[in-house]
């Protein structure tokens, strides 16, 4: 099979110890980009994916966001699934007890209660700065612009997540997906969306090609379905077991340039150092 485009999830597997891009992946990307699209798809917010673009010369493609939350080509969303704001009213409801860090995030619009550690962490790693803003006030804001959340990130101890989950999962099973990154990491989307779901949806209306031309990279469980429903899924050596399982092949840890050395082998790249 001729691999005609590479799809790659950021955190875990692209990035470096450093939470960068290394001189190796950024060449290496360089090289490959004017033969077939590199695609960025991440959870990430697309303010968080824009820089990482620019490192690798691919500002012209399109990129994936909140994993498959909104699709941007061209700068302009081309698909957009939000949660809605009633859901969102009923989360914060319940986290009043808690007071569990609650972010949320509508296409570059990131908000969170206040400056701690969870939001420190997060500009941190994406190199985002978040606005301080009630949860209560966002609300009050969305709903006279009819607007919804294409992701929430309950950050707190493992027990107030637990709780979170639990209330969630039990109220609105059919409606949120839950990825719960880290312990006390909770991911909150849509349940009709997935990075797979976006992978289609570019493939059918801007590329013109198929899954089974497509190569993914990935590490983590919000990459499960993706790696498995591609041509070529390729997991990160540090990826969780359930992304090593549906691999077909596996490349060196994101720490040690897998996704660079992989993409050289598979499209015959070489780079004189």
């Amino acid at each position: 099979m001729q691999y005609k485009i590479v799809f790659s999830d950021i955190d875990g597997t692209l990035l470096n110890h450093d939470r960068v891009l290394s001189p190796a992946t950024i060449s290496t990307i360089k090289n490959l980009k004017d033969k077939l699209p590199f695609i960025l798809i991440s959870a990430r917010m697309p303010a968080a994916m824009r820089h990482l673009q620019g490192d690798l010369d691919i500002n012209e493609q399109p990129i994936i966001c909140y994993n498959g939350g909104l699709i941007l080509v061209n700068g302009k969303a081309v698909s957009s699934t939000e949660i809605p704001i009633n859901t969102l009213e009923k989360l914060c409801d319940f986290n009043k007890t808690m007071n569990c860090h609650l972010s949320l995030y509508h296409s570059d619009e990131w908000y969170v209660p206040q400056y701690d550690q969870w939001a420190a962490r997060e500009e941190n790693n994406t190199k985002v700065k978040p606005e301080i803003k009630s949860n209560t006030d966002i609300l009050s804001s969305w709903k006279k612009d009819n607007k919804g959340a294409h992701k929430i990130m309950a950050m707190g101890d493992e027990a107030h997540i637990d709780e979170i989950k639990n209330f969630l999962s039990q109220n609105f099973p059919d409606q949120l997906h839950l990825y719960r990154s880290k312990s006390t990491y909770l991911e909150i989307a849509n349940k009709e969306v997935s990075k797979l779901t976006a992978i289609k949806f570019l493939l059918k209306n801007h590329f013109n090609l198929s899954p089974e031309e497509s190569v993914a990279f990935g590490d983590n469980y919000n990459d499960v379905e993706m790696i498995k429903g591609v041509g070529m899924g390729v997991a990160v050596g540090n990826a969780r077991k359930e992304v090593l399982e549906v691999a077909n092949i596996v490349t060196q840890s994101g720490k040690e340039d897998g996704v660079a050395n992989s993409l050289k082998e598979l499209f015959k790249i070489n780079i004189q150092d």
